[in-house]
């Protein structure tokens, strides 16, 4: 499922006065980013402190960084599913999964919650950007135990996985991830593969 979106590549560069990053955040795919590289962030106390700045990934080594396994609990603070407009994916059967969740037409899902974007589908934003499914009021996802699996496979998305400094930013985004239920290699690169995000 998924496959490889050779579309998307994440880029750096300078543009105009800053350099900015293109980064995947939440179910954003990819956002354009200025970032003061002067400026460090102080992490909480979780795996994200344990991590080296000089720990680059090796490209001599086959083992990837993340090897001992990473910590995720979904804290449903709703960052993942707010903020910026973004794609989140999706296929026949996850919309009918969704229309089976919430008792509609399947029909009825996919003319008022998804687009279709250069031959794919994904899920529509309301204006600010929240997702489609999001209950702004109640902060979680209406259709939670349904959700897409670029959804479910969040925070371990390759471009989350790439190096220690793009999980770093992830922990900061996302404040389940370092933190609660550990997930093992085989778990991280299982749900990695569902999706190249």
């Amino acid at each position: 499922m998924g496959g490889r979106d050779k579309r998307h590549k994440r880029a750096s560069g300078n543009f105009g006065d800053t350099k900015s990053i293109f980064v995947a955040t939440g179910r954003r795919i990819w956002r354009r980013v200025s970032l003061p590289f002067s400026t460090t962030k102080i992490y909480s106390t979780n795996e994200c402190d344990d991590m080296s700045d000089d720990q680059g990934s090796d490209s001599q080594s086959s083992e990837p960084w993340y090897k001992d396994g990473l910590n995720f609990t979904c804290s449903q603070c709703g960052n993942c599913c707010t903020g910026a407009p973004g794609l989140v994916w999706v296929d026949e059967d996850e919309i009918q999964e969704i229309a089976d969740h919430l008792d509609k037409p399947v029909g009825e899902i996919r003319l008022f919650h998804t687009r279709l974007i250069h031959g794919r589908t994904s899920l529509v934003e309301y204006q600010n950007g929240d997702c489609t499914f999001f209950d702004s009021e109640k902060r979680h996802c209406k259709v939670y135990s349904s959700r897409p699996i670029q959804c479910r496979t969040w925070p371990f998305w390759n471009s989350n996985l790439d190096s220690e400094e793009a999980w770093k930013k992830t922990c900061d985004y996302c404040p389940g991830s370092g933190e609660g239920k550990f997930f093992s290699l085989e778990e991280i690169e299982e749900k990695a593969k569902q999706i190249d995000i």
